[in-house]
């Protein structure tokens, strides 16, 4: 039996295909977490992306905001000492849930997790006024990606907003980039990243949007980081029309 196979227990298959080494293994959980590794992975950057993504996130008291996964490090503590509302955070993963509770206990009134695919969301339509997004889209296959926008869509609310940090377009001035054995790792490392790259981020999300009746209102808000290599995107809903 393949290694990863032993790793499956209700996640998507390409996730314990490709990730288990990242995200499933115990010890990997343990080692992944750890702020300069974690830096380290975004080329000394996660404190930037952080920044300029918690400078988006809605600060309503009464707004409900959807972490959509788990993520290694300080987001999902900071998103919650940013605002006084209530965040809920779903993923696949049993240990990336366990690791959330563990980093949230002192606010866990307030930090509602729950086991759930991002392809398919047990929550209502319209249920948030924000869906936050943080590198999750790039280490999926496209058919994922497409279950995924239609998803984010459905359970964001008319006149909420969406909220992705991800890899920007494929940088093909940034310099590392254009060195070979760099593009070599980062595809055996990040098998789905090169279909990613040439994904239209705002038209497969549109797209989305409008099988669920919904509609952007303006263009997106787009903040670039490390030369082109990163970027933060808002994408504002139009209010529904009575």
């Amino acid at each position: 039996m393949r290694l990863y196979k032993k790793f499956l227990d209700g996640v998507p298959e390409y996730l314990a295909r490709y990730y288990w080494w990242a995200y499933l293994w115990r010890w990997s959980i343990w080692f992944f977490d750890h702020q300069p590794v974690i830096n380290a992975i975004l080329f000394g950057q996660y404190n930037n992306l952080l920044k300029k993504t918690l400078a988006q996130i809605e600060r309503n008291p009464a707004a409900k905001l959807l972490q959509l996964t788990c993520v290694y490090g300080k987001l999902t503590p900071a998103l919650l000492s940013g605002t006084a509302g209530e965040i809920n955070l779903c993923d696949a993963a049993t240990g990336q849930l366990q690791l959330a509770r563990r980093k949230t206990r002192h606010v866990a009134d307030r930090c509602h997790l729950a086991r759930m695919n991002a392809e398919l969301l047990g929550y209502r339509n319209d249920a948030f006024d924000q869906v936050i997004v943080f590198f999750l889209l790039h280490e999926m296959p496209a058919d994922a990606r497409r279950n995924t926008y239609l998803e984010i869509a459905r359970v964001v609310r008319p006149g909420g907003s969406v909220l992705i940090t991800e890899y920007a377009a494929t940088p093909q001035r940034h310099l590392l980039y254009r060195f070979a054995p760099f593009r070599w790792l980062l595809a055996r490392l990040e098998p789905f990243l090169m279909g990613f790259w040439q994904e239209d981020v705002g038209a497969e999300l549109c797209g989305a949007l409008k099988q669920n009746g919904k509609a952007l209102d303006g263009e997106p808000d787009i903040e670039h980081c490390f030369a082109g290599f990163y970027r933060i995107m808002r994408f504002n809903l139009a209010a529904r029309q009575a």
